[in-house]
């Protein structure tokens, strides 16, 4: 590519990113990186991210043909998904391994329909799965925290207006690209105390006999690519 013809790429580029979408999404983009990075915010918050992780298990322990018994949200921001198969093999694999990237792949979905103009069918989705995990809680605190979770967004859906509804769900979809990540470093660094010797990168490596560390990276990488694909969709998206 010559430079004149690279230097309209950046200029259009520029232009897009500079629009009044693209500015609601970089603020939106600020609003998430800060409530993750805050220590109270994301104490709160961290919540969000456990109701996504174990809805990842559940669901891929229902695709695998596995028996789903319950979820159980806890105050501490853990979670427990518990199903009943084969002890062994690519079902349980799978289970486990669907957490940590669930987080990231469902706001990268929600970054793919903010951007085609379809905030409100996001909204509609994520109350229509917590609906669904409400089915399968076995905790107080559990039905809880799905519940103001749902009732949040409902109360956008049914009261904000269009560009308000995409707005939120722009700030929702960042929150969990970015929010998808940080457990990740921060199991990293329970695990090199000693204190996670359970977690689901242990326990994938006592099924698979790959290291722990691999999967951690692998959930890494999952993360990022989803976090730079979303944020591609969300920054570029059209006129709100």
């Amino acid at each position: 590519m010559d430079a004149p013809a690279l230097a309209d790429v950046v200029r259009d580029w520029t232009d897009r990113l500079l629009d009044s979408s693209s500015t609601a999404a970089l603020l939106t983009a600020a609003a998430a990186l800060l409530l993750v990075a805050h220590r109270r915010s994301w104490r709160l918050l961290r919540n969000v991210v456990t109701i996504a992780h174990e809805g990842g298990h559940a669901v891929v322990a229902l695709l695998s043909g596995r028996t789903l018994n319950g979820i159980r949200l806890h105050s501490d921001t853990s979670g427990l998904t518990v199903s009943t198969g084969r002890s062994r093999g690519p079902g349980m694999v799978l289970t486990l391994f669907a957490g940590y990237p669930a987080v990231s792949l469902l706001g990268l979905g929600g970054a793919w329909l903010v951007a085609e103009d379809r905030a409100r069918l996001v909204l509609w989705v994520l109350i229509g799965l917590l609906a669904a995990m409400l089915l399968a809680l076995r905790n107080a605190y559990g039905v809880l925290s799905v519940l103001l979770t749902g009732g949040a967004l409902f109360a956008v859906s049914w009261f904000a207006t269009p560009g308000w509804q995409a707005i939120c769900c722009a700030l929702v979809s960042w929150f969990l690209l970015i929010g998808g990540i940080r457990p990740i470093g921060e199991l990293a660094r329970l695990r090199s105390r000693g204190r996670a010797p359970d977690s689901d990168a242990d326990q994938l490596a006592r099924l698979t006999r790959v290291p722990a560390a691999l999967w951690l990276g692998l959930w890494l990488v999952i993360g990022v690519a989803a976090l730079v694909f979303g944020a591609r969709w969300l920054l570029l998206m059209p006129q709100w």
